[in-house]
């Protein structure tokens, strides 16, 4: 059950919060049924152009897909492998799939035709040699350009026609950041002519590079004593400001997206632990989830425009605590699978907090939504199609894409196209799903 929690930051009474955001963004003093509430900024580019879709949700508007599996899965068009040890998903933009994967002592980036056919390789500094070696991050394309970087801290953009690099930079020595136990995982956000990178170091928490030059545009402060998480950001306007939410390893923080000015930021919970889940936006707040060593949370932040920036107050905590899979948030309903505290999947009532029901035959895993489906990946390598109903998760389909494995099947589903991909380290599948 979930539990009432304190005030994580100083912040207003509900009626001053409210006049408080009417006189910050020139507005009429706004009513209680007015309460200031989150919109995701979708990419401009096509398909599913960075980490976990246009919107960064890991939900897809694709339709006339099928609703149930033959026995064995849906049809494989191809395959591909040679793409080495990694754990990033594809993205796909126009005619062109791109993946990054760890190859000898070598991030390379593959991109490839939809018929599965090569069109380039390139390079982007060093492989991920320590724990759980193999990539992290996928690319992110923008307007021309392609975006990714290495577990060490190297970012570079390069020519998605060619694979040719255009600029490139190492945020870690950049800002003065080091690396966690598991090296840098995040999934590069573009936001106009903006590059976001998380560095936690001593010279700034958050930057934004220029997308042409990679020229630091604004550095956030830092947090003194913190150090990078293994999350992605997310990008929404809220009350008539534009911010970037995402973790580090003790805090959930929000930075406006023009100045780099460090808004709010919240404690977690429980003290520092494997912060992977990206956020989750829900109306007025976050919902953030993240596992440590002596349990984890889900926990509730709803967000208030003050004079000053934004409050943050934590609502209430639920023990499901995602490791890196990241939920998916349907009509009020959060769905995810748990970690150490609650070792199942769930669907969690995100006003509440209440957890309305379990799935515990399912090993944890991460999810995309499309066309009235769950597309469940569990570490275990069983995928499944489930049909998230009022009452449980019914399966509708499944199959076991991989049998030996070290319970490492981290990479996230993609739907793009009427296809859905997969990844298993050196191998990609593609499979029709079209009804």
């Amino acid at each position: 059950m979930p539990k009432r929690a304190r005030r994580e930051t100083g912040s207003f009474g509900r009626a001053a919060c409210l006049v408080a955001a009417a006189l910050l963004f020139g507005q009429a003093p706004l009513r209680a049924a007015e309460t200031p509430v989150g919109k995701l900024v979708a990419s401009k580019a096509p398909g599913w152009p960075q980490w976990r879709g246009p919107l960064r949700n890991g939900i897809s508007d694709e339709t006339g897909l099928l609703q149930s599996w033959p026995e064995g899965g849906p049809k494989v068009l191809w395959t591909v492998d040679g793409l080495g040890r990694g754990y990033s998903s594809p993205i796909v933009t126009g005619d062109v799939l791109t993946i990054t994967g760890d190859v000898g002592n070598e991030l390379r980036i593959f991109a490839f035709g939809l018929e599965g056919k090569p069109k380039w390789q390139a390079a982007n500094g060093g492989a991920w040699k320590r724990s759980w070696p193999g990539c992290r991050s996928s690319c992110t394309y923008d307007a021309g350009r392609l975006f990714v970087m290495n577990a060490l801290g190297r970012v570079a953009c390069l020519d998605p026609a060619t694979g040719k690099e255009i600029w490139a930079t190492n945020i870690l020595e950049r800002f003065g950041g080091k690396f966690g136990t598991w090296g840098l995982a995040e999934g590069l956000l573009v936001d106009g002519r903006r590059v976001i990178v998380t560095p936690v170091g001593s010279k700034a928490l958050m930057a934004a590079l220029d997308r042409d030059t990679g020229a630091t545009l604004w550095a956030t402060e830092p947090i003194a004593g913190d150090a990078p998480g293994y999350a992605s950001p997310i990008l929404f306007e809220m009350a008539g400001r534009r911010q970037i939410v995402s973790y580090s390893s003790r805090y959930a923080f929000g930075v406006d997206a023009a100045s780099g000015k460090l808004l709010w930021k919240a404690r977690w919970a429980t003290g520092s632990g494997l912060i992977g889940p990206m956020p989750v936006l829900d109306g007025d707040g976050i919902l953030a989830s993240g596992s440590t060593k002596d349990g984890g949370v889900l926990m509730r932040l709803r967000l208030r425009p003050t004079t000053g920036g934004v409050a943050a107050e934590r609502v209430w905590t639920a023990p499901l605590d995602d490791l890196h899979g990241t939920s998916v948030l349907l009509d009020g309903r959060l769905y995810g699978s748990g970690h150490e505290t609650h070792k199942a999947w769930a669907c969690v009532d995100s006003q509440t907090g209440k957890i309305l029901y379990a799935a515990s035959h399912m090993v944890k895993g991460s999810v995309v939504y499309a066309d009235r489906r769950l597309y469940c990946l569990s570490e275990d390598g069983v995928m499944r199609l489930v049909e998230p109903t009022a009452t449980a998760l019914e399966t509708r389909g499944e199959f076991r894409l991989v049998k030996t494995h070290k319970r490492d099947v981290w990479s996230h589903p993609v739907v793009c196209g009427g296809r859905l991909y997969l990844r298993y380290h050196d191998k990609l599948w593609c499979y029709d799903i079209r009804r």
